[in-house]
């Protein structure tokens, strides 16, 4: 991401086995956590399918000066990476990460050393397989220089060439300029078949929707010549309110290239002083507008079984522009904690059960390496943050491949309890249920609502063992949650003493 500006937005299971478990405990921010209450939810699962439920998740980096060196001064981070399974790892390279020319200049000369501090580690780890995010052109080819300023060829014949360089580097083998050969040190072994057209389009540099589809009409056939096997993601737009109704529609009856992925941005806010209920409340708004996103690309045939993905998602968008001043407000910027605290563990199984029952097939964090309110690591310690642990099980509870069955269910509070069962290929089952309720609607990071769960799982039939893990405040942040072992009943209850997430697993 360059510029972050988001969207305001905001289950009964058959159960095998009788157990009161109390998870978590220690809030953070305002006010209060308690013992939680005898059961007050019910949530009954059947054993009917509601459809196919495969949410991949990802993670990504953004190369530029201020964190090349990630990977020189933690290389156990590789590890780290690798451990969470991402698929399809997104680079955003920006400012000194864009390989050829330099900000404020009208150089032309290439130099990958930022891009690939972080680039040739990534290859490395995972599927393999990143996106390359096509964020920014060179300098040189913006009137004036890169940040806010038009392109000046807008038939982006220049910026294709550009493009097809990129492509040579990582993927056939280099290319020759100003005497000499630039070719990507993981090649042949490892190649980048994903790349994504551009960054948030609807505020960068002052392009159009019909300025976009020109771009990308042009730079995808001119990147296929290089490799006719690459594949694309489009628009990856700024999705904050009002921007899908006219981004979307013109982009899908003017694409005449390729298009494999449709993807788009979600952050609940870029205000850190929202409170924790205005930033769930806006969860439903993303939903609204990946069903737009699907409605409109139905009328084109071509895209009507194209997937979206939502290639960047975090609580809050704002950042530090300088001189400690927020980008969104232009007030004192102040990190949003919520990024990375037990808040977090209530909002991101939330975003991923809901966006992965509206069809998003890939689900991606901003970013691995930042901070306390973007990151799964800290960039500054190489320390795992509970953010971290989120994703990693989500992705391991829910592996996108094979997707699994989504099983119908009712509950008596969809308001604070989020939940998602589905049932996999080898008979066993997953319910995740997520306690999202706010202890205090002016709470702002605060530890959430103590809430108990009865989940009746009598409809699936018999199992023959079972676990229960939770995420909340009480989660080691370093050394991530532990699962317990729970006998196979009808009915079991799960308390969770504030913001968090439980994932009960059961197999035949």
């Amino acid at each position: 991401m360059y510029l972050r500006i988001p969207q305001i937005k905001r289950v009964l299971v058959p159960a095998l086995f009788s157990v009161a478990l109390g998870c978590g405990g220690g809030g953070m921010g305002t006010g209060t956590v308690q013992n939680p209450p005898p059961p007050a939810v019910t949530v009954t699962i059947t054993n009917d399918t509601a459809g196919k439920f495969g949410v991949a998740m990802s993670t990504a980096f953004q190369p530029a000066e201020w964190d090349y060196t990630l990977f020189q001064s933690f290389p156990a981070l590789t590890t780290t990476l690798g451990n969470l399974q991402p698929v399809h790892v997104r680079l955003q390279g920006v400012s000194q990460g864009v390989a050829q020319g330099s900000a404020g200049t009208s150089s032309t000369a290439w130099d990958f050393a930022t891009l690939d501090a972080i680039t040739q580690p990534v290859l490395s780890v995972g599927d393999h397989s990143p996106e390359f995010q096509i964020a920014k052109a060179p300098a040189y080819m913006y009137e004036g220089d890169d940040f806010g300023n038009a392109f000046q060829d807008l038939t982006f014949q220049q910026f294709a060439g550009f493009t097809q360089n990129l492509v040579q580097y990582y993927t056939a083998g280099g290319f020759s300029a100003n005497g000499q050969t630039y070719v990507s040190a993981a090649y042949p072994n490892d190649k980048i078949t994903w790349w994504g057209i551009y960054n948030e389009p609807n505020i960068n540099n002052g392009l159009t929707p019909q300025q976009y589809v020109t771009m990308y009409n042009t730079v995808v056939p001119a990147m296929q010549t290089i490799d006719p096997s690459l594949k694309f993601a489009a628009l990856e737009l700024a999705d904050f309110s009002g921007q899908v109704a006219p981004w979307v529609p013109p982009f899908v009856s003017g694409v005449a290239a390729r298009v494999d992925a449709m993807a788009t941005h979600f952050y609940s806010t870029c205000n850190q002083k929202d409170t924790d209920a205005t930033i769930f409340a806006t969860i439903p708004g993303f939903v609204s507008d990946v069903q737009f996103f699907y409605s409109t690309m139905a009328t084109n045939p071509a895209l009507a079984t194209v997937p979206v993905w939502v290639t960047e998602n975090n609580v809050n968008a704002d950042y530090d522009a300088g001189n400690g001043i927020s980008a969104c407000n232009g007030t004192p910027f102040v990190l949003d904690l919520r990024g990375s605290s037990a808040f977090f563990a209530a909002w991101r199984p939330y975003v991923f059960s809901q966006l992965g029952k509206a069809g998003v097939q890939a689900l991606y964090q901003w970013d691995f390496a930042t901070d306390a309110q973007f990151g799964e690591v800290n960039g500054s310690t190489g320390q795992i943050q509970l953010s971290y642990w989120v994703d990693y099980w989500l992705g391991r509870m829910f592996p996108s491949t094979p997707a699994a069955n989504w099983l119908q269910y009712t509950s008596t509070d969809n308001d604070d309890v989020e939940t998602l069962p589905v049932k996999n290929s080898d008979g066993s089952v997953v319910i995740m249920v997520a306690n999202h309720a706010v202890s205090s609607m002016t709470d702002n990071n605060g530890p959430g609502a103590p809430i108990s769960v009865l989940v009746d799982v009598s409809a699936l039939g018999s199992f023959s063992s079972g676990s229960l893990l939770v995420i909340d405040a009480s989660t080691s942040a370093t050394d991530g949650p532990s699962s317990t072992t729970v006998t196979p009943a009808a009915q079991v209850t799960i308390a969770l003493n504030g913001y968090g997430a439980a994932f009960l697993t059961l197999k035949p």
